[in-house]
């Protein structure tokens, strides 16, 4: 499946983290810490939006930069994508419950 190299890439951003912060950009984010990888998915975002609105930008370049932060902030809080379908599938499942009331 296509999207298996997401939970790979996680796998990576956790073995990345690890190294010298002098060869490895991801182990740099890691090293300057949460306010700076919290500032790289802010940026990343934007840059999202403002691409998503130029008919000049490709829009999948900003949307990987993003995905890609938000999984080294989602292992710097200790959690995974996994944990973040669980709360979009409880919500779903929250919803169609209330629904079909």
């Amino acid at each position: 499946m296509e999207l298996d190299f997401l939970l790979e890439l996680e796998k990576i951003i956790d073995t990345s983290k690890k190294k010298d912060p002098a060869e490895s950009y991801t182990a740099r984010l890691f090293y300057k810490g949460l306010e700076r990888i919290a500032q790289k998915v802010g940026e990343e975002a934007v840059e999202t939006v403002i691409a998503s609105l130029s008919p000049k930008q490709d829009v999948k370049e900003e949307a990987a930069d993003l995905i890609y932060h938000f999984l080294v902030l989602l292992n710097y809080k200790g959690l995974k994508l996994k944990d973040i379908a669980d709360v979009l599938e409880k919500r779903h499942q929250e919803k169609t419950a209330k629904s079909n009331a």
